[in-house]
């Protein structure tokens, strides 16, 4: 297998992969950073939070086939690749790469925890 001079084209591949989830497409910023010595690229992108959700589909799942059609494009030019979503969900989330957003999802809490915040009933003894 012949290894390709050039690499490929991140910023156009991810365009193509995202616009169709995004309700505004003109909101894709894409940027596309390539180190030839280290044989890496990065990519980074950002677009209106209202299309989070579309992006990133359920459980994650579009979001883990693009991130491997860019893997695999990245594999045949011998390189690997990064890919990091910005948006402005909340305040301070503007840098959150994806995966670190799925380390901070918690658990709902216990029904135990739910049962203690509901007030319990008194219980007055009877007079004779």
């Amino acid at each position: 297998m012949k290894s390709l001079a050039t690499s490929p084209n991140y910023v156009g591949l991810v365009k193509f992969l995202v616009q169709p989830f995004l309700e505004s497409p003109e909101s894709l910023r894409v940027d596309c950073e390539i180190s030839q010595t280290l044989k890496r690229a990065w990519i980074r992108i950002a677009f209106d939070s209202t299309d989070k959700g579309k992006v990133f589909g359920k459980g994650g799942r579009n979001i883990q086939a693009i991130r491997s059609v860019i893997a695999a494009a990245a594999e045949l030019a011998g390189q690997s690749v990064y890919l990091d979503i910005y948006g402005g969900a909340s305040p301070g989330r503007e840098s959150m790469s994806f995966d670190e957003e799925q380390e901070e999802r918690t658990l709902p809490p216990k029904s135990k925890e739910r049962e203690s915040n509901i007030p319990k009933p008194v219980v007055k003894p009877r007079l004779r």
